[in-house]
């Protein structure tokens, strides 16, 4: 009797799959959206109260952009506020994006390394994974002295998975980086 019961339910587990989430498939399926490519993000406009962290990050950009001889800025005072407005110049790289919000400059990769951690959800799973900054460009140093990282440095992130019948979906990663084309 015992025979009987067990072979229909190994034919069931094996046919749908793993009820849990292994740590390997968690990390084939993040590893499926990387490398990234890592940008420096220059607003064509922004403003900010003088004074703010916000505002020394402004000035730092202004200092880091218009060194390279890539972009223009003009500061305008708006009462209590300063706005930055950054120009692209013709003698900039061709390589350097537009996007909705300014512009974008190609700075380095960001590989998977491997996951660290798994924590059960109340539908699903949290995955704590790294990235790792590599492959730089040639206007890496404008990046690193906006964040003062460094080629190899690892950074945390993480992703969530939705537990869908038996199966496992990737939902939704804090990366804000898109892969590299």
């Amino acid at each position: 009797m015992r025979r009987l019961l067990l072979l229909p339910a190994l034919v069931l587990t094996l046919a749908c799959g793993s009820s849990k989430l292994s740590q390997r498939e968690a990390e084939s399926d993040i590893k499926k959206d990387y490398p990234v490519q890592v940008s420096l993000r220059v607003p064509e406009s922004a403003s900010a109260v003088k004074g703010s962290p916000e505002h020394a990050k402004l000035v730092h950009l202004q200092e880091v952009v218009t060194k390279g001889g890539w972009f223009a800025a003009v500061r305008t005072e708006e009462g209590d506020r300063e706005r930055f407005n950054f120009k692209i110049l013709p003698q900039a790289p061709k390589d350097f994006r537009t996007s909705a919000k300014g512009f974008e400059i190609p700075a380095a990769e960001a590989e998977f390394v491997r996951s660290t951690r798994m924590e059960p959800t109340r539908d699903g799973a949290k995955v704590t994974y790294q990235i790792r900054l590599a492959r730089p460009t040639a206007y890496y140093p404008a990046f690193q002295a906006m964040y003062n990282v460094k080629i190899g440095d690892t950074k945390n992130r993480f992703a969530t998975y939705r537990k869908d019948g038996r199966s496992w979906i990737l939902q939704d990663t804090d990366e804000t980086f898109k892969k590299a084309e």
